[in-house]
C-alpha cells in the first residue's frame, strides 16, 4: 500500500538522515518502528504522510506521490505526533472542523474511546495536560478509520490504565485494509501488539521481519544460570539474565522486544545473519 523508493532526505546544516532508503508497508499489519535517537524515525513518519518531501526518490501511497498532498490521499492518512499542540477551541468545535476531512470518520467510535478514557466533549483542548492531549488525539485518530495510521511515541505521558486502553483500542480498530505504524522507545507498551518489527540505525534497516519469523529464528528466555555457549545476546534482568539463543529446535517463545532491539544494535551480524 505504501512504498519509499530510494529516498534521501536531510535537514539544512545537518547530515543526511536517510540515504537511498527503501521500504514497503503492507496492509493488514501493525508495525513497530525502533531506533536510537536521531536514527530518522520521526523523519520517516513525516515523509510517509507528505509533511516532508524527499530530496531524492519517491514515497508512494497506492501508486500516488504523497508529496503532492492530494485530498484523495490525505483522507486516508493520519499521524499522531510525539508532541501535540491543540488550538484554543473546545473538543466539540475541533471535531466539527476536522472530522469532515475523513469520509470514514466514526462519531460512535470516538464517543466510545473518549468514554473509556474518562473524557467528555466539553473539554477545552488548550487547557489539557500532556496525557489528556494524547488521549484525545489518539481517540480522534482511531475514529478517522484511515487506511494508514502513524503514531510517534503514542504512550508517552499516559498512565498505566490509559496504556492498557490504548492497546485495546489499537487491536479493536485494526482491520485487513489498514496499516498501523508505531514508532516508540517504550517497547514494553507495544510488544504484544506488533506483527512486524523494523529496526533502523544510521539510515539503514537492520531488521525488518514479522514477529512470527523472529520467533522462528530466535529463542527468548530468562535464566539465573550461567549463559549457554551459543548465546547470541545476554542482558541482566531481575530474573538473572535475559537471553537470546538460536531457536534450532523451533520451541515456542515470546518476543522480548527490548532484548531484540539491543541485540540487533550490539550484535547485528550475529542476529541479522540468521535472517539472510
Amino acid at each position: 500500500m505504501i512504498k519509499l523508493e530510494e529516498v534521501s532526505f536531510g535537514y539544512k546544516k545537518k547530515k543526511q538522515i536517510l540515504h537511498d532508503f527503501s521500504l514497503s508497508l503492507e496492509k493488514g499489519k501493525i508495525y513497530g518502528l525502533l531506533g536510537k535517537n536521531g536514527a530518522g524515525k520521526s523523519t520517516l513518519l513525516y515523509l510517509l504522510v507528505g509533511l516532508l518531501a524527499a530530496r531524492k526518490g519517491k514515497v508512494l501511497f497506492s501508486g500516488e506521490d504523497v508529496s503532492k498532498r492530494l485530498p484523495s490521499v490525505l483522507k486516508e492518512m493520519f499521524i499522531v505526533p510525539e508532541e501535540i499542540d491543540f488550538p484554543r477551541v473546545s473538543l466539540k468545535r475541533y471535531i466539527e472542523c476536522n472530522a469532515p476531512f475523513y469520509p470514514k470518520f466514526s462519531r460512535e467510535s470516538l464517543d466510545k474511546y473518549l468514554q473509556d478514557f474518562d473524557l467528555d466533549l466539553d473539554l477545552q483542548l488548550d487547557a489539557l495536560s500532556m496525557g489528556e492531549k494524547k488521549k484525545v488525539y489518539m481517540s480522534f485518530a482511531l475514529a478517522t478509520n484511515t487506511s494508514l495510521l502513524l503514531m510517534d511515541e503514542p504512550t508517552n505521558g499516559l498512565d498505566i490504565p490509559a496504556k492498557s486502553q490504548f492497546r485495546k483500542f489499537i487491536v479493536s480498530g485494526m482491520s485487513d485494509d489498514k496499516i498501523i505504524l508505531i514508532s516508540t522507545h517504550q517497547v514494553r507498551d507495544v510488544d504484544k501488539l506488533l506483527e512486524q518489527v523494523i529496526i533502523l540505525d544510521e539510515s539503514r534497516i537492520l531488521l525488518n521481519q514479522t514477529v512470527e519469523r523472529i520467533c522462528e529464528k530466535l529463542y527468548f528466555t530468562e535464566t539465573n544460570d550461567k549463559p549457554e555457549k551459543d548465546v547470541l545476546y545476554s542482558m541482566p534482568s531481575l530474573q538473572g539474565n535475559s537471553l537470546i539463543l538460536p531457536n534450532r529446535q523451533q520451541k515456542e517463545t515470546v518476543l522480548n522486544l527490548e532484548s531484540l532491539f539491543n541485540a540487533v544494535l550490539s550484535e547485528r551480524e550475529k542476529i541479522t545473519g540468521l535472517f539472510n
